[in-house]
């Protein structure tokens, strides 16, 4: 089926035309060998032949001339410890997770705190797709088109104090849902957290899905953050709270290990990990498996030009 045809009717589109030329369409873009006005015709498409599709319009400005990495990787191979700690376990073990009802509460030191269902914080700006790198301190990455808004949008709604300087991101922790919880590998529920000029970066995504639909469980449904110039982790998934601070968070994995990760988190290809470098990276999906060459890793991930300015003056080794 081509890209767009004109005389094809919206009853002739089904579900499974569309998410073939909307998978045809990203890696057109990302290749940036496609017009990007037609995203949004094939949403609506999308949107009407399945509730399980989200409307998104394809944003070119964070869009990495790279290759995205194949939907079964992207679904398959994930850190979610909640559900255990082989790559593996999230697909095997997250599909009894009940998303619907959900709610946000987003407290702390803001003017209008608040509660939200999931169908409103769907509903507080447009959705946008942004296909980011995305870089694990383990050494591999991959390059994932998500869908959601800036979180600078949802912030704004709360209207921060000028005394909140720091943002606490709070994980779901229910152990009947998620046997991840039966080991003591981490201090439950997960908790992340971002210094509020990071968390108003235009960067940082309140993401609601990927490949334009929602959030497969094992991915962080039904809400999460992404954050693709930090590493991995610093994006918690299946979000319940979002309390504003005025002193740095203790985060899950600092508490475990703040030699191994720091708060900061930067991608910094010139700070090892105390076990390994984390000068190049592994491109998961890339065709020629196990013997593809390894990339060199970039600064930041190579979103230095929007992000550096935020950590001038900073020894970004001793604040890793």
């Amino acid at each position: 089926m081509p890209f767009f045809d004109p005389t094809i009717k919206p009853s002739d589109v089904t579900p499974q035309a569309v998410f073939e030329n909307r998978r045809d369409l990203i890696k057109a873009a990302a290749a940036g060998t496609f017009g990007l006005a037609l995203a949004p015709w094939f949403s609506r498409q999308a949107i009407a032949n399945s509730p399980e599709k989200l409307i998104a319009t394809l944003n070119s400005a964070y869009t990495p001339k790279e290759d995205v990495t194949p939907y079964k990787y992207v679904t398959s191979y994930n850190n979610f410890y909640e559900f255990g700690t082989d790559k593996a376990d999230p697909v095997a073990y997250a599909q009894s997770l009940q998303t619907r009802p959900w709610a946000i509460s987003i407290e702390g030191l803001v003017k209008k705190p608040i509660t939200l269902d999931i169908d409103a914080l769907l509903k507080i700006a447009p959705m946008e797709e942004r296909i980011y790198r995305m870089r694990c301190v383990e050494g591999w990455s991959m390059v994932i088109p998500w869908d959601g808004y800036s979180l600078s949008k949802l912030i704004s709604k709360v209207e921060p104090l000028g005394s909140a300087k720091f943002v606490e991101f709070i994980s779901l922790a229910d152990r009947k849902q998620m046997p991840g919880l039966k080991s003591n590998i981490i201090d439950w529920p997960y908790r992340e957290g971002l210094r509020m000029d990071e968390a108003m970066n235009p960067l940082t995504l309140l993401t609601f899905g990927l490949y334009g639909e929602v959030l497969p469980k094992q991915n962080g449904a039904p809400v999460r953050i992404v954050v693709p110039w930090k590493y991995g982790f610093k994006s918690a998934k299946t979000l319940v709270k979002i309390r504003f601070t005025e002193e740095m968070p203790k985060t899950s994995w600092t508490q475990f290990d703040a030699r191994e990760y720091g708060f900061y988190s930067n991608v910094n290809p010139q700070v090892d990990h105390p076990r390994w470098s984390q000068a190049s990276e592994r491109r998961i999906g890339d065709s020629k498996g196990v013997f593809a060459p390894k990339i060199k890793t970039q600064m930041f991930n190579g979103y230095g030009d929007q992000v550096a300015s935020m950590y001038a003056g900073m020894d970004l080794k001793k604040f890793y």
